[in-house]
């Protein structure tokens, strides 16, 4: 039944089309993308970060009454009157765990973790949270994320991180807010369930959120308007929520869909985007080329279809007000999309700078954790150092302080090739793909190693950074060419020829690769997959160098020109 249609607080954040694609009935047994292995490791993370977190607010918090170990109070039963924390079992069926839920909300229980609130049938509400906590008048929601939530600065709400009364926080004078919707979206979804079922507080809307330092407790203001255009998180949440309902209910009843196929961000990590790709391409949609706003936009415009924007004339009045890419490109993307092109050139010719002595450098991290390899590949004049791949790791587990050393002698080798190829007055170019990543660890490695052997100054990293000697080969392909397939390096390296050694190369599965290489679960390190990472380093290294051989060599001759097509 329509009536039946529960939703859970992601959906506020979720593509509508996949809403859809959820809710309809037709689509049941349809194939679905298997779940990504980085994306599993993720969540398997998250939870054990919960359990960590769960356990020591637990063991910092005594029981009301009775001289229990506060970490054994898990809920069975009715019988948790009284109890400091109820812990509701995640194995148990989400009946008995919403059952156990409210046997500890109308006992009172101080601190309820894991609780699955009572469904809200009348408006399509379901879901939970990891902690649920007990006011004066009522309980307030706390998620716990693995995620950094603030930021050096000040004005942030917090309070310690055993203290989980809203009603101690201050304003925190280091911390600012770091922006994450979905956090607010998922605490105020949390509360209205309480209103529902009868315990939120009254007077106020607040949740606090724990993050991955673990140190604090972030307390949000469910009511105060600091969204776009003044509006509340519960506001926004509302409308959100609305809206997804709609389109869930109109799929179970099989009604007019209210959410067609468009291709977002989000695709690349959807279950259902090979149903949605096949569509798309099927009637060949202009957001196959341009995406999100641009795409909606030219469709109310009357070009839906890549053919229809290909066929513009780019001197004539901009169909839309454009937000992404510009008129010009969105024309030649299309073209070049009907032209099955990975790239064309933007520009008449195309360079990229060269130097007498090049490095192409590539680092690999975990998480926020740290930075645990720098790899280079060295070529050009003899300067009395070796030309190939050079690597600098560590192989303990991040966060480590080895990681000191490992960054210290890169940055030592770096330094030394730099000076030898002044001393010979020949010109020195570094070079890496999407410096944002490399800068992130440059910056943050000598902050955090400050003061340590070997380990450069943040004004050293600077000059480095800011000098002509430093090339983001990311930003050449951005500033010279339109890629129809995207700008990531494992999508433009092979039209220049370049194939990975490894089938499964890419950022997601050297996570997995590295949790193996260091023994990271528990496990003997595995010297297979630290050679395996190494192979994937190097070619990643190797993937820049060919591809700037390509810019400077042959591109001009392989690639048409965006006004000739």
């Amino acid at each position: 039944m329509v009536d039946e249609v529960l939703l859970d607080a992601g959906v506020v954040t979720r593509c509508r089309r996949r809403v859809h694609l959820d809710n309809d009935p037709t689509m049941v047994g349809t194939p679905l993308a298997p779940p990504d292995p980085s994306a599993e490791q993720r969540i398997a993370d998250a939870e054990a970060h919960r359990i960590d977190v769960s356990e020591r607010l637990q063991a910092a918090t005594a029981p009301i009454s009775g001289d229990e170990d506060p970490a054994a109070l898990d809920v069975t039963s009715a019988d948790s009157a009284g109890a400091a924390w109820a812990v509701i079992p995640a194995d148990l069926s989400p009946a008995d765990r919403a059952g156990l839920t409210l046997t500890a909300l109308e006992e009172g229980v101080a601190y309820i973790w894991g609780g699955l609130l009572p469904r809200d049938r009348e408006a399509g509400r379901r879901g939970g949270i990891q902690l649920l906590v007990r006011t004066v008048d009522g309980y307030v929601p706390v998620l716990v994320v693995r995620h950094r939530i603030t930021d050096p600065g000040e004005g942030a709400r917090t309070t310690e991180l055993t203290d989980l009364d809203p009603g101690n926080a201050s304003t925190d004078p280091d911390r600012k807010v770091r922006s994450h919707p979905r956090d607010q979206l998922r605490l105020a979804h949390t509360y209205r369930l309480l209103q529902a079922a009868g315990f939120a507080e009254p007077d106020r809307a607040i949740g606090g959120v724990i993050g991955l330092d673990a140190d604090v407790v972030l307390w949000h203001d469910l009511e105060a308007g600091t969204w776009p255009g003044g509006r509340t998180a519960l506001e926004e949440y509302d409308s959100r929520f609305a809206d997804r309902l709609a389109v869930a209910r109109a799929a179970a009843a099989g009604e007019e869909p209210l959410a067609e196929p468009s291709r977002i961000l989000e695709c690349k990590g959807c279950p259902w985007w090979s149903t949605c790709e096949a569509e798309l391409t099927r009637v060949r949609d202009v957001s196959l080329v341009v995406r999100g706003e641009d795409a909606m936009e030219l469709r109310r415009a009357g070009i839906a279809t890549v053919d229809k924007l290909a066929a513009l004339d780019i001197h004539d009045e901009p169909p839309i007000q454009w937000t992404g890419v510009s008129f010009s490109d969105a024309v030649s993307l299309a073209k070049a999309w009907l032209a099955d092109l990975t790239m064309v050139r933007r520009v008449p010719e195309v360079t990229v700078p060269r130097g007498d002595v090049e490095v192409d450098i590539d680092m690999e991290s975990f998480g926020d954790s740290g930075a645990y390899l720098w790899g280079c590949l060295l070529n050009g004049a003899d300067i009395g150092v070796e030309h190939g791949y050079h690597s600098f790791a560590t192989w303990e587990p991040l966060p480590t302080d080895d990681e000191a050393r490992s960054f210290a002698a890169f940055w030592a080798w770096l330094t030394d090739v730099r000076r030898r190829t002044a001393a010979a007055g020949l010109q020195f170019r570094a070079y890496c793909y999407n410096a944002l990543a490399e800068n992130r660890w440059l910056y943050a490695s000598a902050e955090r190693f400050a003061g340590l052997p070997g380990v450069p100054s943040a004004a050293e990293v600077r000059a480095f950074v800011d000098s002509d000697e430093w090339v983001d080969l990311f930003r050449s392909v951005s500033d010279q060419f339109l890629c129809s397939h995207g700008k990531g390096l494992k999508v433009v390296a092979p039209v220049a020829g370049f194939a990975w050694r490894d089938s499964e190369a890419g950022g997601e599965a050297s996570m997995r690769w590295y949790r193996d290489a260091v023994g990271m679960d528990g496990a003997e390190p595995d010297v297979a997959q630290r050679s395996r990472l190494l192979r994937y380093n190097e070619d990643d290294v190797l993937a820049t160098y060919a591809l700037r051989l390509w810019i400077s060599e042959r591109a001009m001759t392989e690639v048409p020109f965006m006004d000739d097509l």
